[in-house]
């Protein structure tokens, strides 16, 4: 997990999604490496595909993020950004990722993937202690995306744990939630290079 805090800000970023891009890169510049060796410059006519995997493992292991401030959330997957002011959440879901959920709809975040059903059985008891009061469940139970171990978990912590800072110091209007407007940001330009890396990478592998 990676935490980035500057003045009012903290950016998540999982570390297992930063070692899947490290490992795209690493294949495509292994295979760009290779494609000099057999062919020359020229051969680097053909290397689209691993431009291609390059992209995508900026795209969607590199980039997903999840940022918080005292504005709110901003949840950056692969084509959209998602921005949740503070007063328009209703609730913080961890079951099959971290989810921002609003009264008109939930918005799931990219960057921070629960583990599954079989996350808890590692977890230790300093994963259950300490939590923001709205993680625990009857008994006090945890979900296993709400472990400090996971990426949900270590996401959900940052979200939760700003949220009720802001609800204890009233500075937030619990009856906001329905007039409050959830910002959607679609991500042309990645979505347009997306898409000819992809053309360029058939057009590559069928013509060449």
């Amino acid at each position: 997990m990676s935490t980035v805090p500057h003045a009012a800000t903290a950016i998540f970023k999982a570390r297992t999604n930063k070692w899947f891009a490290g490992f795209s890169w690493f294949v495509a510049a292994a295979g760009l490496a290779g494609l000099v060796a057999a062919g020359g410059l020229p051969a680097l006519a053909g290397a689209w595909p691993l431009l291609f995997i390059a992209y995508l493992g900026w795209l969607l292991f590199w980039r997903p993020a999840v940022v918080v401030t005292d504005a709110g959330v901003t949840i950056e997957n692969p084509f959209r950004a998602i921005t949740v002011p503070w007063a328009a959440l209703v609730h913080v879901d961890t079951r099959y990722a971290l989810t921002l959920v609003t009264p008109g709809r939930s918005y799931g975040a990219w960057a921070a993937p629960a583990p599954g059903i079989w996350g808890g059985r590692n977890a230790r008891p300093e994963d259950l202690r300490g939590l923001p009061d709205s993680t625990y469940g009857p008994g006090n139970s945890v979900r296993p995306g709400d472990l400090k171990s996971t990426d949900s978990g270590q996401a959900a912590q940052l979200v939760r744990g700003r949220w009720q800072q802001l609800v204890e110091s009233g500075l937030l209007d619990a009856g906001a939630a329905d007039t409050t407007p959830v910002t959607v940001r679609f991500r042309w330009l990645e979505a347009a290079a997306a898409l000819l890396l992809l053309g360029l990478s058939y057009w590559s592998v069928a013509v060449l």
